[in-house]
């Protein structure tokens, strides 16, 4: 098992509330060899409503395998406004 820490923005928050799922500085457990897409998938978001996911405050492709202490936050489209070129938003693979 593996343990992060979660982070999720905008309207994404909404969805995890009406699953009575944390989102905010929530420490979580997920089997070895899950990816953000894998967790992406377990909360029922749709492709599209994810437009990039922050592993330790760095843009990575949605397929990066997580490691215990990361920190990984979904970040919906449009977020996170003016600052989506320097995070690399834009360049990622998805």
């Amino acid at each position: 098992m593996i343990k992060i820490t979660f982070n999720a923005f905008n309207f994404l928050r909404k969805k995890l509330k009406e699953q009575n799922i944390p989102y905010v500085e929530a420490v979580m457990e997920f089997p070895d060899g899950y990816s953000a897409q894998d967790i992406i998938d377990q909360f029922g978001f749709l492709e599209e409503e994810v437009e990039a996911v922050m592993i330790n405050r760095l843009v990575k492709p949605k397929d990066t395998i997580l490691k215990t202490g990361d920190r990984v936050a979904l970040l919906p489209p449009g977020t996170p406004g003016s600052y989506r070129l320097i995070l690399g938003i834009k360049n990622i693979k998805k």
